[in-house]
């Protein structure tokens, strides 16, 4: 499957996040995962880490990650860059606009918050 359309895109929503996957296994993808991401004005992430690199591109607003202890903020153009096994905390710094994002990672990874470990629903 060479196109894959926002549109048709399934839609899981988690605590002020909306994630669109867009190159996944179940949409084509065999090494890349990409998907769209909404954040509410004030949402914050659970803390929580990755077994693979993750980098969000800000397309639209204001967000601030805190990654492996480090305060960062960031606006439409900048990335975030989370290592593998880094703690991270994201969050839209806004009050009145959601923010925008493309998150990247592989295909396969597994988040951890707390002791649970699991593969999101959205990057499958």
């Amino acid at each position: 499957m060479p196109l894959s359309t926002l549109a048709d895109a399934k839609v899981f929503a988690r605590d002020g996040f909306t994630f669109r996957p867009l190159a996944v296994p179940s949409r084509g993808s065999t090494e890349l995962a990409l998907w769209a991401l909404e954040i509410a004005p004030g949402a914050a992430s659970e803390v929580h880490s990755m077994d693979r690199e993750e980098v969000f591109v800000v397309i639209t607003g204001q967000v601030c990650a805190t990654v492996g202890g480090q305060e960062l903020s960031a606006g439409s153009g900048d990335a975030i860059i989370v290592p593998a096994r880094t703690l991270l905390q994201i969050r839209n710094a806004g009050s009145e606009n959601p923010a925008t994002l493309t998150a990247a990672t592989s295909v396969g990874m597994k988040a951890t918050v707390g002791d649970a470990t699991f593969p999101p629903p959205w990057a499958q």
